[in-house]
């Protein structure tokens, strides 16, 4: 297997799955939501990619437990410390069915957790164990989602070495299902005015709490998914500064710039192009708020 691949991400065919698997991923963050203690701007309930797909990481509950989505093997795999393992099967079910069996294979590992059992970022939030609309999985196709995040998070870090300052991990949100890392000025920000269906103003007033440049990766927005780069509070001159490559471009309705994946998979040098769109929508950050960037970047 050649994971050096950047593999075709056309949405169409695969979009029930990834709006199943979207659900999915809500209730196992939800899961390292109850069970770790809460960091800064909500960098304590992310996902990571893994060797094999997504996982929480270790959490404690108090047993050292690990949940890692597989999409090699695919089925989701809960281990603990104490070399306990269950597992779910990825395949086409309903979210109430993957819910249920989550939920029960938790129990018999010993770990008691209770979360708020529907979905955020949403606009209809239709409550886990009564979700049977969304029930696609296309294994393939997740499998190449995850062949792209991999090359994704090793240029995303590469990208985040740049900066000494404040920043957070390369990691995975699952209320928006995308794949990000958010530079810090230092500063704070004036309060988010928050919006986000099904998720209460306080929760963004937290991840916002501080100016950021933020980039990441999301499966929409374009016929493969859209890298993206904002800024929070957006600076007057933001959205007008020059940015490469030629197809990224500024989309007022979502308030950042976004860039096609087709454009960087489809580059004689992916690397590149995508580092040219990070550090260039981050210039135009750090430039028109006044960021210090002598003090902030690496030299």
């Amino acid at each position: 297997m050649n994971t050096q691949l950047w593999p075709d991400l056309t949405l169409a065919p695969w979009e029930d799955t990834r709006d199943t698997v979207h659900m999915w991923t809500q209730i196992v963050g939800k899961v390292r939501l109850a069970l770790e203690p809460r960091l800064n701007h909500w960098w304590g309930v992310t996902l990571y990619v893994s060797a094999r797909g997504l996982t929480t990481g270790l959490m404690h509950a108090p047993v050292g437990l690990e949940i890692e989505f597989d999409f090699i093997d695919h089925v989701l795999r809960l281990r603990t410390t104490e070399d306990q393992l269950r597992t779910v099967a990825l395949e086409p079910r309903t979210v109430a069915s993957f819910y249920e069996a989550t939920m029960t294979a938790l129990q018999e590992l010993g770990v008691q957790v209770r979360i708020l059992a529907r979905p955020v970022e949403i606009p209809d939030a239709i409550p886990f164990a009564e979700d049977v609309r969304h029930s696609s999985y296309d294994s393939a196709a997740m499998h190449r989602c995850w062949l792209a995040l991999l090359q994704m998070d090793r240029v995303m870090r590469v990208f985040r070495a740049r900066f000494v300052g404040k920043a957070s991990p390369v990691h995975f949100f699952w209320g928006g299902f995308d794949l990000a890392t958010t530079r810090f000025s230092g500063r704070p920000a004036p309060p988010h005015p928050g919006g986000v269906p099904n998720c209460a103003d306080w929760v963004m007033e937290e991840a916002y709490s501080h100016e950021v440049s933020s980039c990441g990766f999301w499966p929409g927005g374009s016929e493969e998914g859209s890298f993206y780069s904002y800024a929070y509070p957006e600076p007057e001159g933001f959205r007008s500064w020059p940015v490469v490559p030629d197809s990224a471009r500024y989309d007022a309705g979502l308030g950042e710039f976004v860039l096609p994946y087709r454009s960087v998979r489809t580059a004689a040098d992916p690397d590149a192009v995508l580092l040219d769109f990070l550090q260039s929508t981050y210039e135009a950050a750090a430039e028109r708020a006044g960021w210090d960037r002598v003090a902030l970047e690496r030299h």
